[in-house]
């Protein structure tokens, strides 16, 4: 199977909002929520996507004739790729009835480990949810990182207690998840967290916390004050709050402000290539994060479409890197890159 035979297939099945384009802009679906879609007027999913598109990468290959080395080490674990799936939920309501919530992280979640990265699996409303990608890391052998929405604190403590179970060797917390209208008003309650409540989350989950959603400096100086091992610059892919930066755009003032502190930096929103990827790392990123297209590798070929399509990035990535005169991903610096004016 080819990747355009999974687009072709994916069109098939994916439902109404998602049309499976052969590059994930967010032009076709806009502001289609329920659907792949930004918050109105949309204009947060096409800003992250041209955001990295702006930048270019600077080719040398004056340079020894060596093999490329994409791995990198995480919390003590070693990942073939430095990108992973990003957390996703509401897969019926979004993207059509092929698959539950537990079906497509079961298929993401095993072809991710099967092909050496790992997937961060959703939460929703339906405790099943969580449940069932809890399962499915547990097949894998841990690998996985299960991400909690911002509940009340006792819900999040019995989430993580659930998490322990899986094997996994990290969590999340997609804070940005606040905004979402469908946790507004819920019971139990769900929303932003204090430094002092997200501190007493990190100590009881007592693993690698990763917190999802941060987009300044200060957000980042807060994580780490809570105790945060890492963070992922996330808006959300604008579904939250329209009229924020591109993670592009604040990247590299985060891993500016952050370098020398020990937390890994992870960024989400928008890359949709290997290309892509270097130009994170160079600005500083530990790792990229990577959500729609990995739902249009499900839909369109289940695993072998989720390995198809790390096989995809994982190319584009090395033959980038050779390029561009590096043969491993502490090679990458800012001077790779040159950024627009």
């Amino acid at each position: 199977m080819e990747y355009k035979e999974i687009l072709d297939s994916a069109r098939t099945c994916i439902g109404p909002y998602c049309k499976a384009c052969p590059v994930c802009n967010g032009k076709a679906c806009g502001n289609q929520v329920p659907g792949p879609g930004a918050k109105a007027p949309g204009s947060g999913f096409i800003r992250n996507f041209d955001a990295w598109q702006k930048i270019c990468v600077n080719m040398d290959t004056i340079c020894p004739n060596e093999p490329v080395d994409t791995a990198v080490e995480l919390f003590g674990t070693m990942y073939r790729y430095p990108f992973f799936a990003a957390p996703l939920g509401a897969m019926k309501l979004h993207y059509g009835e092929k698959y539950t919530d537990r079906e497509y992280n079961s298929i993401l979640v095993n072809a991710c480990a099967d092909s050496g990265i790992a997937a961060f699996t959703g939460d929703g409303v339906d405790a099943a949810v969580f449940q069932g990608a809890m399962e499915a890391i547990r097949t894998a052998g841990g690998v996985g990182v299960p991400t909690i929405k911002p509940w009340n604190q006792e819900l999040v403590f019995e989430k993580l207690d659930l998490a322990r179970t899986s094997g996994c060797k990290a969590v999340a917390m997609d804070i940005d998840g606040a905004g979402l209208p469908f946790l507004k008003n819920m019971t139990p309650p769900a929303g932003s967290k204090s430094v002092q409540e997200l501190a007493e989350i990190i100590r009881y989950a007592g693993m690698p916390f990763i917190v999802k959603g941060v987009m300044t400096v200060r957000g980042a100086q807060k994580a780490a004050e809570a105790g945060a091992a890492a963070i992922i610059v996330s808006n959300h892919g604008g579904r939250v709050l329209d009229q924020c930066p591109a993670t592009a755009e604040v990247l590299g003032e985060i891993a500016d402000a952050m370098r020398g502190s020990g937390m890994k930096i992870f960024v989400d929103g928008g890359i949709r290539s290997g290309v892509d990827v270097l130009k994170a790392l160079a600005l500083g990123a530990d790792a990229a994060v990577i959500a729609r297209p990995f739902v249009t590798a499900v839909y369109g070929g289940a695993e072998e479409g989720v390995k198809i399509y790390i096989e995809k990035i994982g190319a584009e990535l090395a033959d980038a890197m050779e390029m561009c005169g590096v043969h491993d991903l502490k090679s990458i610096t800012r001077e790779m890159i040159r950024l627009p004016r």
